[in-house]
């Protein structure tokens, strides 16, 4: 009679950075919707089940290999009781209060990692298969280009609010900040281009 050993499996002590890296690489190059969990696995010369074991899900997995510090889906669940004829301001409020709160430092650090590397196809997808598709699903007409539109605009506002710091927008009350720059993100979504 063999009795089993309890404990750490065998192996690679690294197999969970493996996993990272081989999602990280398959991410930027084919997008969140066409990587797949078993191309991950081969990439990082495990088996699927070891993925799962270690991630749980591929949105988890894609979650922690871009180091988002939240979790989109609680933002857009926010966001969906919002009707799209209003989504522009709310919109605002909700992804600037995440930003003005706690995890400011975090993702500072990733938008500036993100963006400094020499492909940008782990931002692109996060952006446009998860992010976007979300709000473009409600969008009536010119979807693809409204939501490019508000990505640029978002993205700029990021970028003006948080890496360069500039004034008066860096320090402006989220409020105030609603109040000017969701027209803009509204007429994207819903108004004449």
């Amino acid at each position: 009679m063999t009795t089993r050993r309890s404990g750490r499996r065998p192996g690679d002590p690294d197999t969970r950075g493996a996993i990272l890296h081989g999602a990280r690489e398959l991410f930027a190059r084919d997008g969140f919707d066409k990587t797949s969990v078993r191309a991950i696995a081969s990439a990082a010369g495990v088996d699927a089940a070891l993925v799962h074991h270690y991630f749980g899900t591929k949105h988890k997995l894609f979650l922690e290999a871009v180091a988002i510090p939240v979790d989109p889906a609680e933002i857009l669940a926010e966001l969906s009781s919002v009707d799209v004829e209003h989504l522009g301001v709310q919109l605002i409020r909700v992804v600037l209060g995440v930003w003005d709160g706690e995890l400011r430092s975090a993702g500072v650090a990733l938008l500036k990692t993100t963006l400094a590397a020499p492909d940008a196809g782990i931002i692109r997808s996060f952006l446009g298969e998860i992010i976007l598709t979300n709000i473009a699903q409600r969008v009536e007409d010119d979807a693809e280009i409204r939501t490019s539109l508000l990505a640029t605009q978002m993205l700029g506002l990021i970028v003006t609010r948080y890496v360069v710091e500039l004034e008066p927008i860096a320090s402006m009350p989220l409020d105030d900040v609603a109040r000017k720059v969701g027209p803009t993100l509204q007429r994207y979504l819903t108004g004449e281009l």
